[in-house]
């Protein structure tokens, strides 16, 4: 079973139309609702593969009943942390050619109680030889303090819990002193917790190289398009598949840690795990988590031979 934490989930409407032309009157070709934040799209790529999962998550307000009855619809349990301010919504706009705009609205602001109850929560449903995974994604909410991730890492450990971490900025510093034992930046997080320009793969490998060095136990990084890195105490190994046609980016990198931890949560097949998935969930409407039909593990290429002087597709600066 895989435990995942979303300390600010939302509600997710994505659109998708002919073009964003700005002050125009757009009607939409598609629409999609879903429970959102990067934990409970965690839950929903484990559940899709059919392995059991529960979201703890902070839950308010009308939006964040339908968030814990579209979560139940997917056959994923739901740990509810009761919160007085309701759950946020989130707007995605998609374009036909894979550009995605993206309104994400800044959520409650949890009180000190509600933040131990998330904690205490989380302690209540951990389930030691059963609980393979505690995965902790996304943006912290007003009032959780950066070190709340280092925190909830430090009393998982205490626990035997293995813990994956997708957070970025001051939030990620903190917790890496508490030993996380995977951590998933994309590009543009591992440039911003190094403080310094990636160019090419060989930049990004240094960088995980660092973000270890300051306690991660592996980095499994994300480079767009690029394929994905995945350094650790073993080794670092490059990991890319062939994509037909971008549809959605939304929950993909999500749905890379889960396939990632579902594999294992070490070595090169689960590097192609999470690459499988994370190509699958791109062709996919909105933030629609691939299940095992959907996967393409042929299409997947996995070396130790990491081409780093490969100038990124997208640069980060």
């Amino acid at each position: 079973m895989i435990l995942t934490v979303t300390p600010n989930p939302s509600l997710d409407r994505t659109y998708e139309v002919p073009s964003l032309d700005r002050g125009e009157v757009i009607r939409a070709t598609g629409e999609r609702m879903d429970p959102g934040g990067k934990g409970v799209n965690v839950s929903r790529a484990v559940a899709a593969a059919g392995q059991r999962t529960v979201a703890v998550l902070p839950l308010g307000g009308a939006p964040g009943a339908l968030v814990a009855e579209l979560l139940d619809a997917q056959g994923i349990d739901v740990a509810p942390v009761p919160v007085a301010g309701a759950t946020r919504s989130n707007i995605s706009v998609a374009e036909p050619d894979g550009t995605l705009t993206k309104i994400n609205a800044p959520g409650p602001e949890l009180s000190p109680t509600e933040a131990e109850l998330l904690l205490e929560t989380v302690r209540e449903q951990y389930r030691a030889g059963e609980t393979t995974w505690i995965t902790c994604c996304g943006s912290l909410p007003r009032g959780l303090a950066p070190s709340w991730y280092a925190d909830l890492v430090a009393r998982a450990h205490a626990a035997g819990a293995r813990i994956a971490l997708d957070t970025s900025g001051p939030a990620l510093l903190a917790a890496l002193r508490e030993r996380p034992d995977v951590v998933k930046p994309n590009a543009e997080e591992l440039a911003e917790a190094v403080g310094r320009p990636l160019a090419t793969v060989g930049d990004a490998v240094k960088a995980a190289e660092e973000l270890r060095g300051l306690g991660a136990g592996a980095v499994l990084a994300s480079l767009g398009a690029d394929g994905q890195l995945l350094v650790d105490a073993s080794g670092t190994w490059f990991g890319s598949a062939h994509v037909d046609a971008v549809r959605s980016n939304v929950g993909a990198g999500d749905s890379s840690l889960a396939g990632f931890l579902i594999a294992g949560g070490s070595g090169a097949d689960a590097l192609a795990s999470a690459v499988a998935h994370g190509a699958a969930a791109v062709q996919l409407p909105g933030s629609v988590m691939p299940k095992p039909a959907d996967l393409d593990p042929s299409a997947v290429t996995v070396t130790a031979d990491v081409p780093v002087d490969r100038v990124l597709t997208e640069p980060v600066s």
